[in-house]
Parts: C-alpha cells; sequence; structure tokens
C-alpha cells in the first residue's frame, strides 16, 4: 500500500531525482530524446523547487519502505502544478491518490475549479479524472517548446 504526506523542503534531492527520472522515461513515448531531456533539465533549479514548495501544496506517496514513488501540487484556487509517479511504480493506483487527495485540499480550500497544464502522456489520466481540454498549447520547459495543454474541471 501507498501512503500519503506532506511534502518539506528536506524531499527535494529525491523529488528532483524522480521528476528528473519520470520525464526521461516515461514521457519519452510522447516526446522526443532532446524534448524530454530539455524537460527533465527544468528540474535542476534547486531554488525553484524551493519556491514551488512554499507556493504549493505539495504532497508525496511512499509505499511501504517509505520511499518516495509519487508527488503531486496545486495551490489554494485549485491549479495543479505538479504530477509525476515514479517509473518503476506506473499503473499502480499512485496518480489517483494523489489526486484524489489534491481535489479534497482544493474543495477543502473553497476552489470551484480545477486547472492544469498536462503532458500528452498525462492527458488520459486527466480525463478520465474529469477534466476536458480547454487548449492545447506549446509551452516552454528550458529551451524548448513542447506541446501539452490547458485543461479544466469545475468543482
Amino acid at each position: 500500500m501507498f501512503q500519503i504526506r506532506n511534502a518539506s523542503i528536506s524531499d527535494i534531492p529525491q523529488l528532483k531525482e524522480l521528476y528528473t527520472n519520470t520525464v526521461l522515461e516515461v514521457n519519452k513515448k510522447d516526446y522526443t530524446r532532446e524534448e524530454v531531456e530539455d524537460w527533465a533539465s527544468c528540474g535542476e533549479n534547486i531554488p525553484h523547487w524551493d519556491a514551488l514548495l512554499k507556493e504549493q501544496h505539495y504532497i508525496i506517496a511512499e509505499n511501504n519502505q517509505s520511499q518516495i514513488v509519487g508527488f503531486a501540487s496545486v495551490n489554494d484556487t485549485g491549479y495543479l502544478h505538479t504530477m509525476f509517479v515514479h517509473k518503476d511504480y506506473q499503473r499502480q493506483g499512485i496518480a489517483t491518490l494523489l489526486y484524489n487527495s489534491l481535489e479534497q485540499y482544493a474543495r477543502e480550500k473553497g476552489a470551484k475549479r480545477l486547472t492544469s497544464e498536462v503532458s500528452i502522456t498525462a492527458r488520459p489520466f486527466f480525463e478520465k479524472q474529469g477534466f476536458t481540454v480547454d487548449e492545447e498549447q506549446r509551452r516552454k520547459a528550458n529551451k524548448l517548446r513542447l506541446v501539452n495543454y490547458k485543461m479544466s474541471k469545475e468543482l
């Protein structure tokens, strides 16, 4: 089983590693090698991680060995910024567990709508959660512009 807990600054090195490995391995089915390498390089900025943890409600999924197997974040107005599941723990219900916790948090904060910018890879998961595509866009990762989708869901 997996447990959810709040993230802390001390988790940043593990979050950074999980983020990089997930982008490089999981997202390569939908993006080129150059695109995933550029995207993964965005995780190198430690001060940015620190700022994100202060701005967003970050949660972590851990397995029974206290290994971080996923993380996600949402702000108080319902913008879901981040959701990544460890490359070796895909399709085990971790994203759903994280998502349900974030949706509950957003509802408790009074959010009426959830929004996110979602990768090609993650789009089917978000559609299963009731999100719809508002717009396809090309967002700058580090140097390259990658296709993703603005998506939303009314609460």
